[in-house]
């Protein structure tokens, strides 16, 4: 077989081969179903939501300040000399009771005062007397002259009568008791004693020390009572009586207060009892002033200079619901799921705003869904798929 030939033969092969894939794959094409187009549905996002509950809501203002003592004095004596006693009490940090003596001053130079004193009183008593006894022996002469002239009929002169010399010996005695009274008084104030159950914040004297007058020796601070100066908003205001700045009468508004101190965290009741004098300039806030008893009562106590959390209680909303800050939307809006599984967007009446949650006073009724999750795409009317599970409402 020439070379011409094999060529063909390579040639006719080759297509047979062709044509033979050729059939079969038209063959195995044409069993095969034909493909139909569909369109993939379209995904239902989920959300959270939460089931709301209405009826009376207390309307609750939470404010911050720090702890300050109701009355804080310095201790100055009145008189001067050297410090013979100091109360253990008069440490920084010491406890002390009404009327408890703190520090006493030598009373020596004081008490030979009161001596002398009372030796002058005695002899301007003795002065007064003779002085008396010399104006009536005088009366008596000029009676005993002038019995039958007709001067008698009237009083002696004045000089005759020793009435200048009467005055004078009077007002010396009483000068000298006034003097014997500012001696006792010197005396009574060389003991300091304490004018209200407190603790020493600072002191700055010790036995031995000479002290005069009007000179500080330590600062106290009353522990019968503390006050706690609140900044709030004016809005605030409008939902608790302020004694003496918002419309109602009777007491101030009852406040919580709470606090971290030495590891743990304790609560205290207090009241509402007025408002400072005007509105901070900077800030435009207004300072409420919250008073709360016996603050060194407890164990640990609420310590003046302590930072407190305030949550006042407010006036009462009848059919108000509380949702999270997060489910308030723009415009105040809120998203509620209906039964068939629609979102609906709804205006509400926001009545108070939160950090954490808001009031709602109307709007909204008892048993809706309203979502507190975000979506990056949501229209009025779409259909949304609630998570499992229940939610809690904000506390």
């Amino acid at each position: 077989m020439n070379r011409t030939k094999k060529h063909i033969v390579h040639v006719v092969l080759t297509l047979g081969v062709i044509a033979l894939g050729a059939t079969v794959f038209l063959v195995l094409t044409a069993g095969k179903p034909q493909l139909k187009r569909s369109r993939p549905p379209v995904p239902v996002p989920m959300v959270r939501a939460l089931k709301v509950n209405t009826g009376p809501q207390v309307i609750t203002i939470r404010g911050e300040g720090t702890v300050k003592p109701l009355r804080e004095i310095q201790l100055i004596p009145e008189v001067s000399g050297k410090v013979v006693y100091t109360s253990p009490a008069l440490v920084d940090g010491g406890g002390f009771k009404k009327g408890q003596v703190l520090l006493r001053i030598d009373p020596v130079d004081y008490e030979l005062a009161i001596t002398l004193a009372r030796a002058r009183v005695k002899d301007s008593e003795s002065r007064l007397k003779v002085a008396e006894e010399e104006a009536a022996a005088a009366r008596e002469e000029w009676r005993l002259l002038y019995k039958d002239s007709s001067e008698s009929a009237g009083e002696p002169p004045a000089l005759v009568a020793k009435v200048p010399q009467l005055a004078a010996a009077r007002a010396k005695l009483a000068a000298d008791r006034a003097d014997l009274r500012k001696a006792l008084l010197n005396l009574e104030r060389t003991r300091l004693a304490a004018p209200f159950n407190g603790r020493v914040s600072q002191e700055n004297v010790d036995i031995g020390q000479y002290v005069s007058i009007a000179q500080p020796l330590a600062s106290l601070f009353s522990t019968e009572a503390a006050e706690i100066v609140v900044p709030l908003d004016d809005a605030a205001l409008y939902w608790f009586y302020v004694p003496g700045f918002t419309p109602g009468t009777g007491p101030g508004a009852a406040v919580k207060i709470s606090a971290h101190i030495a590891g743990r965290a304790l609560t205290w009741s207090g009241r509402v009892v007025r408002a400072e004098g005007k509105l901070d300039e900077r800030t435009r806030m207004i300072n409420v002033v919250v008073h709360v008893d016996k603050p060194y009562a407890t164990r640990p106590p609420l310590a003046v200079g302590l930072f407190v959390t305030a949550q006042i209680q407010g006036r009462t909303l009848e059919n108000a619901t509380v949702i999270p800050r997060a489910a308030l939307r723009e415009d105040s809006r809120v998203w509620v799921v209906d039964g068939e599984g629609r979102l609906n967007f709804r205006r509400v009446t926001v009545a108070r705003l939160g950090s954490r949650h808001a009031i709602i006073s109307s709007g909204l009724k008892d048993g809706e869904r309203v979502v507190t999750s975000s979506l990056n795409i949501v229209t009025d009317g779409m259909k949304v798929r609630v998570m499992p599970g229940k939610g809690k409402e904000p506390s």
